[in-house]
């Protein structure tokens, strides 16, 4: 037997199979291992290998096995077969923590736990999802088309093949790369290896994990991870707590015999993950996302591989997991992969994006996939030559993974001489010629793993382990490790520092209580005992629980914010669903208590209620219960609904109902029956019961003022009186007791206890409601990306993606040669016209001794600390660094994008200061591709070039200019697509394009920086990038680029490179050199040469930041050379040389290109666009008023004449405000939108004015709410019975429209100067509640406090609003008193009642309605005669007030748009510039 076969058998094939000896590996991190291991004693042996050997085999690696031409296999040739027969080493021996690794599977085999092996086999396995490579946008008319929609719908959805005929196997020990351009299906494949499942159409094939079939290993999810792409966090969270918690979740039952306590395995492997991605420093950082201050990219990435480690699994799924990572880091995540997967058979695979040969090297298979087709599937070592032999070539130096997935790429492949005409053309054919190989038959016999016996015995181990690890509580199919007591602690504990650190929400919201406690306390203050008290002391009641219902409003937002982070968690196996909910109240709890508390204490008191403990603490203990009924109302919408607009449109109508059918607006007994069962179901209706029977049970009210007839001078003693207009008062009594006020709602006092047991049962039901969504939520569906065409397009993209690529495109020779840009025969503009086209670039742009310094709480900190370089015509320059370095920094400064921190130095073009032009002269690529995402390309290309181009050009040509720029990025076949957003739209590599197109066609005329321009594509779309940068320089720009792991062939295409170290120093400027040979001179003389065959990108950041770094101050060296004299000396000169002749640009004077009003118009129109397009938006606003107009017509259905019903009139009014927080609510979030994309790039680019931004937003809003005022109106107005004469209902219609305009204009300028959606939706509940206090409707405008009623009232638009409708409608309505409502008393001496109450009727009396004045007993009295009379006690006393009200809330709506005006112009900053 050979070397080689003797090792084989010893350990499987290659770097796989069983690597430590079938199962006898061993063990690691706790539990039954923390991922499990087995009783082999052999692998410890591998410390003492010979010095020699592992001192040649670490310098195999760091030179390249395969770029050698060199098997690691082949190697074992120059031992004896003694050497060979001991387990191999791990590829990551030299991984800084591999001893850690191995020390904690020393102590698992110590304390004989079993392993947790399993590997993954498939076979034939077929996945389709829903959707096409292209759907239609409806727009707000097409949505109408029925007939359209019928036809389409008849059709049904289209099924699109993900992945086709897949197989594989993966043993314990293994690591497999996955390889796929994006889309080629590579995620849905590591979905299924994950075996998750949900969202496809169709998944059909064989899954086995070990011997378990996909079925049987559902149970075990927590062993079977995935890492996403995306980095889903609590961003308030700091890192350290966010591993505390991760870990906390999977601490096993039995841990190692030297670990005396949960704590210390927690504490242990939590600072042992963070210490393997080297983010220790990160502790108590927050972790942060685009809103939230917190960790670089780079470190939030890092922050997600461990939190996935911290699962403990035996097989892990890891999706792009590089993603935004320097190389060095990239390579050491890789290792440390590798090393565990080694030491304790972990069974790993990953799909990578731009992997470098370094990377590669550490893998055992390699997967190829192509449109969903596996190419290849094999050892890797057999990958290359594979492709290769079919006549495809792999230049020197190149990556091999991007080798091996542009085979099937026209424009990027190369081919042999010779083999022009005999090569694999497609993914089909290369796929035949794979089938017939030697590799295919040798991996097919792997297929039968799972039947094995060697799987069997893995299986089984692995369940006992499982089993093993678990708390003995826990049931048994459970796939949950801790205990449901500690997963309840860890939950709220976690709640509580969510909370904690998000403090400025939690003291605003607290400090708004406070405020409304107060203002609503002064508003209903010291209400008198009599019968004038009874409607304040209700209304204070009913506020009491509206503000608590308010503030659980914000809970349907919070639950889409939380949800991926949860559904991720329920993934991992770190807890049940339950778990979290039950941490979710125990944190309400204190919350909500010290709310209500502080509220109560305030409210209770100043409106001088019940003063005795048990009234208020009924009263407190009621909010409480309320509260947190309500909250569990809304937590329960937010977990039922899948999307944020279903749950809105839900909660909002809701919300409607508990408020209006609470008790208040329509008495019990005055509700119509088709509606009253929402009162049976309202938990607010239960909470007004117990409030007003805790306050007027017992107690004797007197009637007094308006609601004692007669009553003034002369009947002061007169016991000839009666109450008029006091519910439940006996008709000629003159006071009323509380129960039998009580008694006319269908309230009793004896109902109290009962009530407040049924709040607590409906919470005690939502909550389970909650639970059980919760526990169904399912991880974003699989849905493959698809490109949307707006419906309007649908002619213009016929033949959609139809193009037969290998027509139309031209192979590249073996030979690189000239570069050639997207060579494509499809462009109607041959190479030469482009260039012509393409503006070149005189101007040399400088900056030296460059520094700049932010305040933090800890002190000043430098970012960027006496930078200097240059970037001439012609150059393509690259800033490089690790991760934290300042690259972005340093473009945002050359940029002027910074408005904070303090910028010294100077930046300079063609040796004179930056002109007022600069910004829009100069094209900056931000790393994050913010645009439209209701924009068509074309269309974001054209609004870019007419607002940026110089105002002199015609429009024509600018419109020119983007048909070349369409060509040159060849978007021919999207230029109508949608923008859109992740899945559906644009690809990553398509957005990216597209942001380097929108800068293109403002045609800058200084330089272009790009900010990332390659991080999130494949190798060859990061190539296709550089090429075309490339071609930029090469027609005159000057380019300047920050990029990250560029592989060695990105690298050779820059010309300088400007290299930092951590804080902004500079480690190295100049030129990179042919085959970078200037710069592996300069790193060569200063003792940091630079390895034969490897990629000197890589080889630099290891030396500023990794293990290469050798501990030197490389900032210190770079300064005491004489290549650092030189640059100085060569910077003085450019600026010298350069201010002496004439400018290379010509600056125009100009701000913005184009003048306001052509600004103004561009953006208007790309708004009315981006809102005719955006159906669900639409949609929700004309819903939410026909549904809201609907609820309040039938509510309030044909309301009569009565006494009573004129309250009805009013509040049926009153409930039309109520319109606007659910539509607020829904327009905040797209206002905030459009802002983030104006202040991210537009406003930096100088693309035009906020003055257009705002005037654009408010104009395209207004067609809309012209639609929502008629679909509101025509459904309310006439069912209510309003007067139906065109000259009342038009006034009517005119008020309510302009209506629209001031909510539509408050819930903007709040959006306008808020942080972010969610400040804004707390910051909502304060203005809507006290706009609503003071609008005289909760409070008569007699009743309201001085210290109000001379201001608030009148500066108040509900005000007017309320007013002017109750004008139009009721101010000449005969008022008709029903039996009950009539005031009924007798006269003294047989006196006429016309003659008894004469001196009444003349004064205080004299807009009663005496019915039968010739009696002389049982005189009936009606408070009022006709509506107008009503209306005098509202502060309304004559019908001229209708229009004059009407024409102020005109005022108001104008007033409320100069207010988004204002408040964006106080947020817009300055640009800072260098001093």
């Amino acid at each position: 037997m050979s070397t080689r076969d003797s090792w084989r058998n010893s350990g499987g094939s290659g770097y796989g199979g069983s690597r430590y000896g079938g199962g006898s590996g061993s063990v690691a991190f706790g539990g039954t291992s923390a991922w499990g291991a087995g009783g082999g004693n052999t692998i410890f042996r591998v410390l003492s290998r010979t010095t020699e050997y592992q001192s040649h085999r670490r310098s195999v690696i760091r030179s390249g096995f395969s770029d050698n031409g060199i098997d690691e296999e082949d190697n074992f040739s120059l031992y004896s077969e003694d050497d060979v027969n001991l387990p191999p080493i791990s590829k990551a021996e030299d991984w800084a923590l591999m001893p850690d690794v191995k020390n904690y599977a020393e102590r698992g085999e110590k304390d004989h736990f079993k392993s947790k092996k399993l590997g993954v086999t498939w076979e034939n396995l077929n996945i389709k999802g829903v959707g096409s490579d292209a759907a239609f946008n409806e727009n707000v008319l097409s949505q109408f088309n029925v007939p359209q929609n019928i036809k389409e719908a008849r059709q049904g959805l289209p099924l699109n093949t993900i992945i086709e005929n897949s197989h594989g196997c993966v043993k314990p020990g293994e690591m497999l790369l996955v390889l796929g351009r994006p889309g080629s299906g590579c995620t849905s494949l590591l979905k299924m290896l994950a075996n998750r499942r949900n969202g496809y159409a169709e998944v059909k094939g064989d899954i086995h994990f070990g011997s378990m079939t996909a079925k049987e290993a559902e149970k075990y999810r927590g062993q079977i991870v995935m890492n996403t792409e995306e980095e889903l966090f609590f961003p308030t969270l700091t890192v350290g707590q966010t591993m505390d918690f991760a870990t906390r979740m999977n601490v096993p039952y039995h841990k190692f015999s030297d670990q005396h306590s949960d704590k210390d395995f927690q504490q242990e492997y939590r600072d042992f993950l963070l210490k393997s991605m080297g983010i220790t420093h990160t502790f108590d950082t927050k972790v942060g996302n685009e809103f939230v201050r917190g960790v670089s990219g780079g470190e939030r990435k890092r922050v997600s591989i461990i939190e996935t480690l911290a699962a403990r699994g035996s097989v892990f799924c890891w999706d792009n997991s590089t993603r935004g990572l320097d190389a060095n880091t990239a390579l050491q995540y890789t290792k440390a992969v590798r090393a565990m997967t080694d030491v304790v058979g972990l069974t790993s695979i990953v799909s990578l994006y731009q992997a470098g040969n370094g990377i590669y090297d550490l893998f055992d298979k390699v997967l190829v996939l192509d449109q969903g087709k596996e190419i290849y599937y094999g050892p890797r070592k057999e990958a290359r030559p594979f492709m290769e032999e079919l006549g495809f070539v792999c230049g020197d130096g190149a990556n091999v993974a991007d080798f091996l997935t542009g085979v099937t790429v026209p424009t990027e492949r190369q081919i042999r001489d010779g083999y022009e005409a005999t090569f694999p053309r497609t993914a089909d054919e290369i796929r035949t010629h794979y089938e017939r190989t030697d590799t295919k038959a040798a991996m097919q016999k792997e297929y039968a793993y799972p039947q094995s016996e060697e799987a069997k015995a893995h299986t089984k181990e692995f369940k006992e382990s499982v089993a093993y690890d678990k708390d003995k509580t826990l049931p048994k199919n459970s796939p949950l490790t801790v205990s449901f007591a500690k997963q309840v602690k860890a939950c709220v504990s976690r709640q509580y520092k969510i909370i904690w650190g998000d403090k400025p929400t939690f003291i605003i919201k607290q400090l708004a209580t406070l405020l409304q406690a107060l203002v609503v306390g002064s508003l209903f203050y010291n209400s008198s005992k009599d019968s004038s008290g009874l409607f304040s002391k209700s209304g204070a009641m009913f506020f009491s629980l509206l503000y608590q219902a308010l503030m659980a409003l914000s809970e349907v937002t919070d639950s889409f914010a939380g949800r991926p982070v949860l559904a991720k968690h329920k993934a991992f196996a770190f807890f049940h669903p339950a778990a979290f909910c039950i941490a979710q109240i125990a944190a309400d709890i204190p919350v909500l208590l010290f709310q209500v508390t502080q509220f109560s204490l305030v409210l209770y008191f100043m409106v001088a209620l019940k003063v005795s403990a048990s009234a208020f603490f009924t009263y407190w203990s009621t909010l409480f219960a309320t509260a947190m009924c309500i909250t569990a109302v809304m937590r329960a919408i937010g977990a039922v609904f899948s999307t944020f607009d279903g749950a809105t449109k839900l909660s909002g109508f809701w919300f409607s109902a508990l408020v209006v059918y609470s008790g208040y607006f329509i008495p019990k007994t005055q509700m119509h029956p088709w509606f009253v069962w929402i009162y049976w179901i309202d938990p607010l209706s239960y909470g007004f019961e117990i409030l007003l029977s805790n306050e007027f049970h017992g107690q004797t009210i007197q009637c007094q003022n308006n609601n004692l007839i007669p009553n003034g001078p002369g009947y002061i003693n007169s016991p000839f009186k009666s109450c008029a207009g006091v519910p439940g008062a006996p008709q000629g009594a003159t006071s009323v007791s509380g129960d039998q006020y009580l008694q006319s709602f269908s309230y009793r006092h004896s109902h109290l206890w009962r009530n407040y047991g049924i709040i607590w049962a409906w919470w005690a039901f939502f909550v389970f409601v909650t639970i059980v969504a919760t526990s169904n939520w399912k991880e974003m569906a699989g849905k493959s990306g698809f490109l949307l065409i707006p419906r309007e397009n649908a002619k213009k993209n016929v033949q959609h993606l139809t193009r037969d690529e290998e027509s139309q495109v031209k192979e590249k020779p073996a030979s690189r040669g000239t570069m050639t840009l997207y060579d494509s025969s499809s462009s109607s503009m041959d190479g030469k016209t482009i260039d012509n086209q393409l503006i070149s670039n005189t101007s040399v742009f400088t900056w030296k001794d460059l520094t700049y310094t932010v305040k933090t709480p800890s002190g000043d900190r430098v970012l960027l600390d006496k930078v200097q370089g240059w970037v001439k015509p012609g150059m393509l320059g690259a800033l490089m660094g690790s991760s934290g370095a300042g690259k972005t920094t340093l473009l945002d400064v050359l940029a002027q994008r910074k408005t904070e921190g303090t910028i010294t130095g100077s930046i300079l073009v063609d040796g004179r200061p930056l002109s007022v032009s600069f910004q829009r002269s100069a094209g900056y690529c931000e790393q994050l591709d913010i645009h439209e995402p209701t924009a068509t390309v074309r269309e974001a290309l054209e609004f870019s070039a007419l607002l940026r181009q110089c105002r002199n050009t015609p429009k024509e040509e600018k419109l020119k200019y983007v048909d070349t720029i369409i060509n040159l990025l060849e978007m021919q076949d999207i230029e109508h697509t949608l923008v859109g957003r992740t899945g559906a739209g644009l690809s990553v590599e398509q957005r990216k394009r597209l942001t380097i197109g929108v800068e293109l066609v403002a045609k800058p005329s200084i330089l272009i920086f790009l900010d990332e321009p390659t991080s999130g594509l494949d190798g060859q779309a990061a190539f296709n990038t550089l090429r075309f940068l490339r071609k930029l320089a090469a027609v005159g720009q000057a380019v300047l680029v920050t990029i990250h792991q560029p592989s060695a062939m990105l690298f050779k295409e820059f010309d300088t490179l400007l290299l930092l170290a951590r804080g902004g120093k500079t480690v190295y400027f100049g030129d990179i050199g042919e085959e970078a040979s200037t710069l592996k001179d300069y790193f060569a003389r200063n003792g940091a040469p630079c390895p034969q065959g490897v990629n000197p990108a890589e080889h630099m950041i290891d030396v500023v930041s990794g293990a290469a770094s050798q501990d030197r101050d490389w900032n210190q060296v770079w300064l005491e050379s004489p290549e650092h004299k030189s640059v100085s000396q060569e910077v003085d000169r450019i600026i010298k040389e350069a201010a002496s002749k004439p400018p290379g640009t010509s600056d125009d004077g100009y701000e913005f290109a184009m003048p306001l009003w052509q600004q103004t118009k561009l953006v208007t129109h790309r708004m009315n666009v981006a809102l005719y397009r955006n159906t669900d938006y639409v949609n929700n606003k004309f819903a939410l008023h026909i549904g809201s107009a609907l609820f309040n017509g039938f509510s309030f259905w044909k309301i009569g004449n009565g006494v009573s019903d004129l309250q009805l009139k009013l509040f049926t009014i009153f409930n039309f405000i109520f319109v606007a927080p659910g539509v607020i609510a829904q327009l905040q979030p797209l206002f905030i939108d459009r802002r983030d994309i104006y202040e991210f790039r537009e406003k930096k680019s100088k693309m035009y004015s906020w003055v257009a931004f705002v005037t654009g937003l408010i104009v395209s809003e207004f067609p809309y709410l012209c639609i929502c005022a008629v679909l509101y109106f025509a459904p309310w107005y006439y069912t209510v019975g309003f007067p139906t004469d065109s000259n009342k209902s038009g006034a009517v219609f005119f008020v309510m429209l302009f209506y629209e305009f001031i909510y539509t204009g408050i819930g903007q300028f709040v959006a306008a100067y808020a942080p972010n959606a969610v400040f804004a939706s707390l910051v909502n509940p304060a203005i809507i509640t006290i706009l609503v206090s003071f609008c005289g409707v909760l409070v008569p405008y007699s009743q309201i406090q001085e210290f109000w009623r001379y201001w608030i009232y009148y500066l108040n638009p509900f005000n007017y609003l309320v007013s002017s409708i109750l004008t139009f409608t009721v101010f000449d309505v005969k008022v008709v008193c029903k039996p009950h409502e009539f005031a009924l008393f007798d006269t003294p001496n047989k006196q006429t009642c016309r003659e008894y109450l004469a001196p009444y009727m003349e004064g205080l009396g004299s807009r009663t309605n005496l019915t039968n004045p010739d009696a002389t007993s049982g005189c009936k009295v009606c408070q009022y005669r006709l509506g107008s009379d009503y209306l005098s006690t509202l502060n309304i006393s004559d019908y001229y007030f209708g229009w004059r009200d009407a024409a102020i809330v005109v005022i108001f709506a104008i007033s409320s748009y100069v207010m988004v005006y204002a408040l964006m112009k106080l947020r817009t900053k300055a640009t800072k510039t260098a001093q």
